[in-house]
């Protein structure tokens, strides 16, 4: 019989990606092998609790704390889980600083590795391929794309995270900060400025 001809079950699901996780969330929740509460609690945490608060944190107080900075570029992990940032995906945290000599840019060429405890759930962009191998090939294409026009004598770093290895980019403390409290700097840290994408934000 051609193959063409055979009734499969992935021929019958949606063919928009959101609609083929929805299928896929009912068949597993009716064959028992997920609870759904569960799985918005886990949802719930990491785009709400979690997101990219904890890492806007790290960095507002490494803009402030001289001291704080360089013990995260020395050894990041163990600062972080001072914090309490820690787990899974969260494992090995280096941090990189951007200067106006060097701005940094992370990018996982193989999939998606990413650092959840700090960042939350990954953009879609980071995961897609256009990003994975533009990232590296053309890093300042890509980020003027978002935005980001560097000068011609700024360097542009470009960091391949790993299941061994997460970065956090910590990025340049805008003007116009001076006597900012630590939770209104967090206000200026985006997620995409922690991943090299875009700049903090001018108060």
């Amino acid at each position: 019989m051609p193959h063409d001809h055979h009734d499969h079950p992935h021929d019958r699901l949606p063919s928009d990606p959101a609609l083929r996780v929805r299928a896929l969330e009912t068949l597993l929740t009716q064959k028992g092998l997920i609870d759904p509460a569960a799985l918005d609690e886990i949802i719930d945490t990491y785009e709400n609790r979690i997101g990219p608060r904890n890492g806007a944190r790290v960095v507002a107080r490494a803009w402030t704390d001289a001291d704080f900075r360089a013990a995260l570029l020395e050894d990041a992990t163990p600062v972080v889980a001072e914090m309490g940032f820690y787990g899974r995906q969260g494992e090995h945290m280096v941090a990189v600083e951007n200067t106006d000599e060097t701005h940094n840019m992370v990018v996982c060429t193989l999939c998606s590795c990413y650092p959840w405890p700090l960042l939350g759930i990954p953009p879609t962009w980071y995961k897609s391929d256009a990003y994975r191998a533009r990232a590296v090939r053309e890093p300042r294409k890509v980020l003027a794309e978002f935005g980001v026009t560097l000068p011609e004598d700024t360097a542009v770093r470009v960091w391949d995270s790993t299941a061994e290895v997460r970065y956090l980019v910590i990025p340049q403390c805008p003007a116009g900060t001076d006597g900012m409290s630590e939770d209104d700097l967090m206000a200026l840290v985006t997620r995409d400025s922690m991943i090299g994408t875009g700049l903090a934000v001018t108060p």
